[in-house]
């Protein structure tokens, strides 16, 4: 991936730490990881584990032996990854070991084939996977058989290897990811929230909303949109898990997955050439490097309205269930409609930073299409309509992706939702979609962006019911033809 932003700009624009890494290689050198003994005597998880730690050390991460990883106050310290092979006691689980489930990722590894098939619907094997997380409290799971071995995690990613030992290549292009990068959802104070703010009684808001309802009963008859994971569905080991898990969740019902979004209309100034950009404040815009120029780029203000996490995305209620985001030198911020329900609280999305990053993405692309090709259509579309967001954890057919829409990303460490890489990947793959665009003559009107282990980001200026009806037309041709 091109660097077309500094990481200085990138923390600007998204208030991303100039120091993420965003390489399997660079995400190896900062990972530090301990590992737990196993409980029982298990030869197939003491050879795997073995080669689990050469392998790490050989990627460049840290491994600490016994007593290196714990401190002052006996508990394994913040930021260390801890790795548990096999099953444990309730008083010996790693969760014990650590102060908080934000502070340390714990993999638990076991010896058995992965609870899932293939074949099997999304949302039945998100719901196995998650079922095992919240048993063993862990945040990724490893299953290992004398053939292979299979990283599941919480977002529904299952990926396989069939070698009954980790290598080298596959633990870093793959495993150290998903360790770098926490799925948590953003905390309190990480994001500022304006309560009663969004006003649903205009005749706008009627019309943006009325796009989410038509665009939920499309996708309602796909099973590629998984919905939601319940909090109290889970088999817990005791209540006290049940209350860390809550705690976690920020005492969410559960884990939703996926969302839909629309960025509201947004004229943005065109950029122009760094060497003439004394009219534009230095601290109201970037630099970028894209079709062989460098561009001084306005930082826009966004506004984004998306489905409530938690909600049924499928049966969106247009009073309660949509939220308003954006994002405002580099702090997002969420907005909640009056009238809400006690028991319908509102939490940040788990993707709130990805979705400003790509309703910012979109902006920016706004402004350089404006400099390098007048005749663009995008920045008149932005303008007048805005764009839809669409997220699901599957990947779309080739074919059924709309003329104007450029792939990218596929190439990209598979890195989950709600963390920084992944909205660093929304806002750097797009500008690298542009290039390709201008680069090739093509008309670019958005993009889809491939989460590797994760799902797709569909961005552009179709509605979400134009972009519901794109990818489910072998469902919709079912449904016409099916006899009431």
């Amino acid at each position: 991936m091109t660097e077309r932003i500094s990481p200085e700009s990138m923390h600007r624009i998204l208030g991303i730490p100039p120091s993420t890494p965003l390489t399997p290689s660079a995400m190896a050198s900062a990972l530090k990881v301990a590992f737990c003994p196993l409980h029982d005597p298990n030869q197939r998880l003491e050879r795997f584990t073995t080669a689990l730690q050469g392998a790490l050390k050989a990627c460049g991460a840290c491994v600490l032996g016994d007593g290196e990883a714990a401190g002052a106050d006996g508990r394994i310290m913040a930021g260390t990854v801890v790795i548990a092979p096999g099953s444990y006691p309730d008083h010996l689980l790693p969760i014990n070991r650590v102060s908080t489930l934000y502070n340390n990722v714990i993999v638990g590894i076991y010896d058995e084939p992965p609870p899932v098939a293939q074949g099997d619907e999304p949302q039945k094997a998100l719901d196995a996977v998650v079922g095992r997380l919240a048993w063993d409290m862990v945040h990724l799971v490893i299953y290992v058989t004398g053939i292979s071995w299979t990283i599941c995690s919480m977002n529904g990613g299952v990926t396989s290897f069939d070698t009954p030992l980790p290598e080298i290549r596959d633990v870093l292009d793959t495993l150290v990811p998903k360790l770098t990068a926490q799925v948590v959802p953003p905390r309190a104070g990480e994001i500022d929230t304006f309560h009663e703010a969004l006003d649903t009684s205009t005749g706008a808001f009627a019309t943006v909303a009325r796009d989410f309802v038509e665009c939920g009963m499309i996708w309602e008859g796909n099973p590629l949109l998984m919905s939601h994971t319940s909090r109290d569905g889970l088999a817990y080991r005791s209540g006290f898990f049940r209350k860390i898990v809550a705690r976690y969740l920020d005492d969410r019902s559960g884990m939703s997955y996926g969302f839909f979004a629309r960025q509201l209309p947004l004229h943005a100034a065109p950029a122009i050439d760094a060497d003439r950009s004394g009219h534009l404040l230095r601290e109201e815009s970037v630099e970028v490097s894209i079709a062989g120029r460098v561009l001084r780029v306005p930082i826009p203000e966004v506004r984004v309205v998306t489905t409530r996490s938690g909600c049924r995305k499928t049966a969106v209620d247009s009073r309660y269930d949509l939220v308003e985001t954006g994002i405002r030198q580099g702090r997002a911020w969420l907005a909640t409609p009056a009238g809400l329900p006690r028991e319908l609280a509102v939490r940040p999305s788990f993707d709130t930073l990805t979705i400003v990053a790509h309703a910012v993405g979109n902006a920016m692309a706004s402004s350089i299409l404006q400099a390098l090709r007048p005749e663009a259509s995008f920045p008149e579309r932005l303008r007048a309509s805005g764009a839809s967001m669409t997220h699901w954890h599957h990947y779309p057919e080739e074919s059924s992706l709309p003329i104007g829409y450029i792939v990218h990303g596929n190439g990209n460490p598979p890195v989950s939702c709600s963390t920084p890489q992944s909205a660093a990947y929304s806002l750097l793959g797009k500008l690298d979609a542009l290039d390709r665009a201008i680069a090739e003559g093509s008309e670019y009107l958005g993009d889809v962006h491939i989460e590797p282990g994760h799902g797709t980001n569909m961005v552009g200026t179709l509605s979400l019911t134009e972009t519901a009806k794109t990818l489910n037309r072998e469902i919709l041709v079912e449904t016409v033809a099916t006899p009431a």
